[in-house]
């Protein structure tokens, strides 16, 4: 196993414990019927990708091997910021964080820091880091992270929905004046 392999795996499993504490303590979500049908499936198939992708079957045979160190660091560099993007819109969320496609009690509009410029920049931070570990370990990972943006612009859509509706009054002008995923442009 390479650095740049055992770098982006181990910062990988650091985010996600972080991401589990932090989920501690946020606002208790309301009850919705039929959202979230499916969610732990969905979790597994991903899981089971993921852990696919990472056995030898592929690496063995070099298919799709990152092997440039140049592109190596740059896929470093390109995984880095997009989980600090990810991390700096789950602290400005605090409380108001939740699951994909759920709906807190006494929701808050948020769209101060990296909501200013993105309307869903914990997404955005997620699919970036996907694309850097494809870039520094393999081209195999743009499957996942195409599954995983899918997912994401899945789940943003549908959150889109429920935040028009929440926030009549804010959330039109807040929708124009921001992206969905990409700043500028989508």
């Amino acid at each position: 196993m390479r650095v740049t392999d055992v770098v982006i795996s181990s910062l990988w499993v650091v985010f996600w414990i972080y991401w589990l504490a932090a989920a501690i303590g946020t606002k208790s979500a309301r009850s919705l019927s039929g959202r979230h049908a499916g969610v732990g499936a969905r979790v597994a198939v991903v899981v089971l990708i993921l852990l696919v992708l990472r056995t030898n079957v592929l690496q063995d045979h070099n298919i799709g091997v990152v092997d440039n160190p140049l592109l190596q660091g740059i896929g470093l560099g390109v995984f880095v910021l997009g989980l600090a993007v990810a991390v700096w819109a789950r602290q400005y969320l605090g409380r108001n964080w939740g699951t994909p496609m759920s709906e807190k009690v006494d929701p808050e509009l948020v769209t101060a820091g990296p909501y200013r410029f993105v309307r869903h920049p914990i997404y955005s931070g997620l699919i970036l880091a996907m694309i850097g570990t494809a870039l520094a370990i393999g081209i195999y990972w743009l499957v996942a992270g195409a599954l995983v943006a899918a997912y994401f612009v899945y789940s943003a859509s549908v959150e889109e929905r429920t935040m028009a509706r929440l926030f009549p009054a804010t959330y039109p002008a807040y929708k124009r004046s921001t992206k969905m995923l990409i700043p500028f442009l989508l």
